[in-house]
């Protein structure tokens, strides 16, 4: 049986690997297997900060509620436990949104809370 090469597949396999390196500098975006180990390592490290970038940003949720939380006289947890217990279905993004455009409606949901 002679030895067959898909010389179309191979060549379509480079030609991806290179479009996705296109903008990379030097040989990252001109020779196949430089290019190849560094769009692979860049698809590793999109993959991994799509998950961190969530908890980056839960991060900045709550600090800006436990600082708005802090100006009308409770704490991050307290305001959490308490809207809880209310049943208020609320989430975390939509609270530290409120606390920074709209302080009155997050000192109101506060109030609301707490008492």
């Amino acid at each position: 049986m002679p030895k067959t090469s898909n010389n179309v597949a191979s060549r379509e396999r480079r030609r991806k690997v290179l479009k996705a390196a296109k903008g990379y500098w030097g040989a990252r975006s001109k020779v196949y297997t430089i290019a190849k180990n560094s769009v692979e390592k860049g698809l590793t490290h999109a993959y991994r900060d799509r998950k961190l970038k969530k908890r980056e940003y839960r991060r900045l949720w709550i600090a800006r509620i436990n600082a708005a939380a802090r100006i009308n006289g409770t704490t991050y947890s307290k305001l959490i436990h308490a809207l809880n217990e209310k049943g208020v279905d609320i989430n975390r993004k939509v609270l530290a949104n409120l606390a920074l455009e709209n302080p009155q409606a997050f000192s109101e949901i506060v109030k609301f809370t707490m008492n």
